[in-house]
This record gives C-alpha cells, structure tokens and sequence, in this order.
C-alpha cells in the first residue's frame, strides 16, 4: 500500500475505534462517555494496532489460527504499552482491567485480548478493503490530499492534548500581566484551549491528575534509556556472534546492523524497550519475566522482520528451514531464548549494569552520552541509506546523485555482503 493508504487506515481504524469505545460505553452507562485521549473523535490505539496488525499479517492471512492469535498479541502488546505510558504521564488509569479475570495489572486481560484477535481477523479479511474503498474511489489526487490534510489537525490536537496534561496553562501569564493586545489575545485564546480541553478530558476521566507546576520523571531517564540500547547494541552482538559460531555455522561472521561498529539494533532497542516498560516487573519471579519475554520476544522479533522487510525489501534473517517458525521470522526455540534472555537481563546482567550506568550522571558523563548518542544516530543514518541503495541496485538503478555514488563506492555489494551475511533481497 502507498503511504496515502496507510494514513487512511490509520484515520479509519481510530474513528471507528473510537465509535466502538463510545457506543460500548453508552450502552454500559446509559450516557455518552468520549472515550478518546485527543479533542477529536480518534482512539490513536486503535488506528496503530490496526497497521501494525495490516503490515505484519502479510505471512498469517491463509491461517485463521495464526491470524487470530497474531493479532491477540500484537494489539494487546500495543494496549499495555498505551496504558503504562498514559499513566506514566497523567497519574491515572483510563481503563481497568483489574476486576477481570486473567488480567495483568489492569493494563490488558485475556477478554479484551480475544476481543483484539477477532477485531484482528475481521480487519485483514474484510475489514481494510472496507475502510480503504472510499480512498480508493476517489479521483487520483483528492484521496492522498484527504488522508495527509488530517496529519496537521491530527499533530495540532494532539500538541494540545500534551501540553494540557503537562499543565502548560498554568504557567500561561496572567491575561493582565501581557502587556500588548496581541499577547492578551494570545493568552486567553491558548487558556480558552487549554480549560476546554481539560474540561473534556475531566468528564472522560473524572480521576484524572493533570500536571501542575512539578514535572513528572520516570525511573530511567532519556539517557538512562539511551545508554541501555547502547550497550544492549554491543552486548547483542556479541552474543549473536558467539552463537552462530558454537551452535549455528561454526564460522565467525559479521552479526552487526549497522556499518560502523559491532552494533545489534534489534537487540540494544530489545533490551531498552524493556527495560523501560518492565522495569516495575524486574523483582518479580523468574517463571513471570520468562512467560514476558517469550511473548514479547516473538511479537518483537516478528514485527523487526516485517518492518525491514517494508523499509529495505530485504530480510536479515530466515528461520524457515527451523520447525515450528512462522513466515521465517520466528521460531519456538529463538522465542524460548527470548524468555531466557528476559530472565538473565533482568536478574543478573541489569543490575550491575545500573549500577555502571550511574557513573555517567556526571557532567563529563553526560557529554560522552551525548557524543555517543550523536554517533549513534549518524551511523544509523548512514546503514540505513546503504541499505536503501543496496536494494537499488538489486532493482537495476543507477546512481542518480553525488550520495548515491558515495554509497556505491564505500558500501557497494560486496561490503553489504560482509557486513550483512545473511541478507536475502525479496
């Protein structure tokens, strides 16, 4: 699909999510209930599981079985990384499952979950040709000018929304200390927004705990996080890299996503994102953190694969020739050692780690972060191009600029062959 399309899911899925969620509501209470986080009718979780499902149902769609459970974890994934985010910034829960059997922490439970894989099935079998019919009948223009016209509504609602639940109203001067006309309109315009957005987000949640003047911060910092993914970068290489040698191929090959340097991407954004989002776990039993991490570790490992595959036109890796893989992407074994792997980081390695990580809360410490974030990003920019141009040549394109034939001259064929051993152009 052309990125004109997926926008138009996006809008289509969080519309009519968030239609469901009112109407479900209406029908509970007896009253109207907005349901959604944003001034507008859209439940954004909606729309993102919707794509998300879309563009990584691609190898479940002949299998009901797979369809459906593909679509259970990878939405109910999504919910409970919304819900803890949501009550990371607001103090409160905008939904509580805790009341329902099979629940985790009221974040998601098994019956919203059965719930999200049969909105799932319907969604790949019948659902997205639904939604997409009017884009699609539309004349050539106007469907993409509709579908990217609600990008700046969404952002503005959305920028407001933020800035209302970090209480930037209440740091707006007081309309008689501006000192022009202008600055006073400004003023009571940006407080008018403010109050009515609060207003509603008030009647939707009435527990809701907006931010007043003392900022909220997490247990891991930007930085904190940062450092993780990359040091989990070069701990996954490693890793990888001693595997395949004792128990794969016998054979030392480059395991690195990146051109620069021994760095895993999939394994530092691994270790980081859970990090962040499991750190409220990391005291609870072993059994928990490996049932966790074989979970997320396949959903993840899935989702990595499809979304190479969409950006690139290249796999990195195919476990096609292993039993019990789906699509090649995963594998029963690779997903056990993801639980291994939750269980270990959280319980041996992170600890120390942490400790280590606190040594660059200095000044000196938060310069190296930063040099290291820059290089980081630079060398992602830079893999990232190769490879986009790696399968431009494949397709037969010339180099069409002086980038282009720098990418050919210092990554050409034969380098991404040894950076990227196992890299097959589909």
């Amino acid at each position: 699909m052309q990125a004109a399309e997926w926008l138009w899911l996006f809008f289509a899925w969080s519309f009519l999510g968030w239609w469901i969620e009112v109407t479900f509501t209406a029908a509970r209470q007896k009253r109207y209930v907005d349901r959604g986080v944003l001034n507008g009718p859209l439940c954004v979780i909606y729309g993102v599981a919707g794509c998300i499902i879309t563009a990584g149902a691609r190898d479940l769609t002949e299998s009901w079985f797979f369809l459906f459970i593909g679509s259970a974890l990878v939405a109910t994934v999504v919910e409970w990384i919304a819900g803890n985010l949501l009550e990371r910034i607001t103090h409160t829960r905008w939904w509580d499952y805790s009341r329902r059997p099979f629940n985790l922490d009221g974040y998601i439970c098994l019956e919203a979950s059965l719930v999200w894989g049969a909105l799932g099935v319907f969604s790949v079998r019948w659902g997205n040709a639904l939604l997409l019919a009017p884009c699609r009948l539309l004349p050539a223009p106007w469907g993409a000018v509709l579908a990217f016209a609600g990008v700046p509504v969404l952002a503005l609602d959305a920028l407001v929304t933020v800035l209302t639940l970090l209480g930037v109203h209440a740091r707006l001067p007081a309309v008689q200390d501006a000192r022009t006309r202008l600055s006073r309109l400004t003023v009571r315009l940006g407080t008018a927004i403010f109050h009515a957005t609060e207003r509603r987000m008030l009647r939707a949640v009435p527990t809701l705990h907006l931010r007043r003047r003392k900022a909220y911060t997490s247990e891991l910092g930007l930085a904190a996080v940062f450092l993780l993914f990359f040091f989990g970068s070069l701990l996954g290489d490693a890793v990888e890299t001693l595997f395949c040698y004792f128990f794969y191929d016998h054979r030392w090959s480059s395991r690195s996503s990146l051109v620069i340097g021994p760095f895993s991407v999939v394994w530092g954004l691994a270790l980081a994102l859970f990090t962040k989002l499991l750190y409220r776990y990391k005291d609870r039993s072993a059994s928990f953190l490996f049932v966790v991490g074989v979970f997320l570790g396949g959903v993840y490992e899935y989702l990595c694969s499809v979304a190479t595959e969409i950006f690139f036109g290249a796999v990195f890796w195919d476990y096609s020739a292993m039993p019990f893989n789906l699509g090649g992407r995963i594998n029963l074994l690779y997903c056990i050692f993801w639980g291994f792997a939750s269980v270990a980081w959280f319980k041996a390695v992170y600890p120390p780690l942490a400790r280590l990580l606190q040594r660059f809360n200095t000044r000196k410490g938060r310069v190296l972060t930063a040099a290291l974030a820059v290089f980081m990003a630079a060398d992602i920019a830079l893999s990232a191009a190769a490879l986009v141009r790696c399968n431009a040549r494949v397709q037969g394109q010339p180099a069409a600029n002086a980038a282009e034939v720098f990418l050919d001259e210092h990554y050409g064929d034969a380098v991404m062959k040894r950076i990227y051993p196992k890299l097959v152009h589909r």
